[in-house]
């Protein structure tokens, strides 16, 4: 049997996610004038200059950085996430059976595929030019 569910909000029922939202920007408006007129005033050259972990800026900020770098960072996301999609299904093994048994190992064929395809590429070596 079928249980009919009927809901008839009304715009009063939406006052509490008003408030709260209303409240949040209340309390970052707040945060940010707050800051502002306690805040230090005191402004030299030393101060609004670039810092970073002590480390006196050498350089130019628009130095080319090597593809390797991109391609290597990419490819640890990718690899990353999909190893997440193996812990839910590790959790519910015995509740799967078979048939989620299979579906992970054509995932994971599916997924070294893609590694291999990676590694003959080259994409991985940091020496040397890759194809």
């Amino acid at each position: 049997m079928l249980l009919a569910v009927t809901t008839n909000y009304q715009p009063v029922d939406f006052l509490p996610i008003v408030v709260q939202f209303g409240l949040a920007i209340a309390f970052v408006a707040f945060a940010m004038i707050v800051s502002h007129l306690v805040g230090p005033k005191r402004k030299s050259t030393v101060k609004d200059s670039s810092f970073e972990c002590g480390i006196e800026s050498v350089g130019n900020a628009r130095t080319p950085i090597s593809i390797k770098y991109f391609l290597t960072a990419i490819l640890f996301v990718l690899f990353d996430v999909e190893v997440i999609f193996m812990y839910p299904w590790a959790v519910n093994f015995r509740t799967l059976g078979w048939d989620g048994f299979v579906q992970m190992i054509v995932f994971l064929t599916l997924l070294m595929a893609g590694f291999a395809y990676v590694i003959k590429k080259g994409v991985l070596k940091w020496t040397g030019t890759h194809a």
